[in-house]
């Protein structure tokens, strides 16, 4: 009797870790993915950019930098992550305008990148 109910008790753990794991390497983001993120916080960069904002320029430029290295390989994304690592680097020398040209730029290219 105390097998049997070992024995279930082992097949419902099972059951429940496959149902929980599944969904979990299903949720990886995917390069595309990535890249829309990377034009999200690369408009939110440009935005606070326009406004003078060079610490919020350099937090948004950063995400959006992290977001396109993981979007896979494309000349587009190259670009892109070159204009905002200069965006970075202006931005925390407190170069607004110079670092919204840059994150501009790099949006542009990340909106020309395809899958």
């Amino acid at each position: 009797m105390t097998s049997k109910f070992y024995g279930g008790a082992l097949i419902i753990l099972v059951a429940l870790g496959a149902f929980v794991s599944v969904p979990l390497l299903n949720a990886q983001p995917s390069p595309a993915g990535n890249v829309m993120d990377a034009i999200v916080e690369a408009k939110q960069a440009v935005d606070h950019g326009k406004q003078g904002h060079a610490e919020a320029l350099v937090t948004h430029a950063q995400k959006s930098l992290n977001f396109a290295e993981r979007g896979g390989k494309s000349s587009h994304l190259k670009e892109a992550i070159t204009h905002l690592t200069e965006a970075i680097e202006h931005g925390k020398a407190g170069h607004a305008d110079v670092a919204t040209e840059h994150a501009d730029t790099a949006l542009t290219h990340l909106t020309e990148v395809k899958f």
